[in-house]
């Protein structure tokens, strides 16, 4: 079944129980809901879950899924057996923005990233991006995810819930999103008692020494709210001197973006909390 032709069996569907604006809404992430029910996501990482080396079985862990979406990793973990807290962003104006780059500037660029003819106001912008795929996912899982609202920068354990602390924190990618990746890593070791697992997108080129690639373009108005490449070894030195005792490169996970079919590569690192 193409893409197209899945993408309209799901609206259909979707419209038939009771989602009348179905078309509106922008699908990250694959998500099956049984019965059918399939979200036509732009990443479908359902036949590459091995690549990540998560456990078969979960059952007593807590798992931090750090930037959500529409929720792939968070459902996946919860089916698994782990009690899961889903973060997201409050609003769309915590994105991280260029310095001088105005919230309207930066939220236009998002909107035209979806490729929705028609305006949106900030509000609806948020729902149909990034709240409402997730609630819709959600509901049709009969789901038990917790959502915690914060930006990665400002992550706490009272924000979570989780006083404890999380057996797993994976973070996607988000890294990539943000202006500050060493503060955002720093905000989540605390959080992570066990292991933390990041993919995201090496920079071309050699690997040592320790670097990140700068990818944001001079002009203020032409990046795609992203801004940095670090390589592996400035990631896995990052991750070693915020407490990590040991930092594996599990592997690449390698897919297409539907249905544009452009092609992606993501590295994958383990990083392992130090024994007290």
């Amino acid at each position: 079944m193409s893409f197209q032709d899945e993408q309209q069996r799901f609206y259909e569907a979707a419209r038939a129980g009771g989602l009348a604006d179905v078309e509106r809404y922008q699908w990250y992430h694959t998500v099956d809901l049984g019965n059918g029910l399939v979200t036509p996501g732009v990443y479908d990482y359902r036949e590459t879950m091995s690549a990540f080396g998560f456990p078969e079985d979960m059952s007593g862990m807590t798992v931090l899924d750090v930037g959500s979406a529409t929720g792939f990793f968070a459902f996946e973990f919860e089916r698994r057996g782990a009690r899961v807290v889903s973060m997201e962003l409050p609003s769309l104006r915590d994105l991280d923005r260029f310095p001088g780059q105005s919230v309207e500037s930066s939220l236009r660029k998002i909107e035209n990233m979806m490729h929705k003819s028609e305006p949106y106001t900030e509000r609806d912008l948020y729902w149909y991006l990034l709240e409402g795929p997730f609630r819709y996912c959600r509901e049709k899982l009969g789901s038990k995810v917790e959502r915690c609202y914060s930006t990665v920068y400002d992550i706490t354990m009272e924000r979570t819930g989780v006083r404890e602390g999380f057996d797993l924190v994976f973070i996607g990618d988000v890294l990539i999103h943000t202006l500050y990746p060493l503060k955002a890593l720093a905000a989540l070791a605390p959080l992570c008692r066990g292991q933390l697992v990041l993919a995201g997108v090496l920079p071309e080129g050699p690997q040592e020494p320790p670097a990140m690639v700068y990818i944001g373009g001079a002009d203020a108005e032409n990046d795609e709210v992203a801004w940095w490449h670090p390589n592996l070894s400035c990631l896995m030195q990052m991750l070693q001197k915020l407490g990590f005792a040991e930092v594996d490169q599990v592997g690449f996970h390698k897919g297409a973006l539907r249905p544009s079919g452009y092609e992606f590569e993501r590295v994958i690192l383990r990083a392992t909390k130090k024994r007290s």
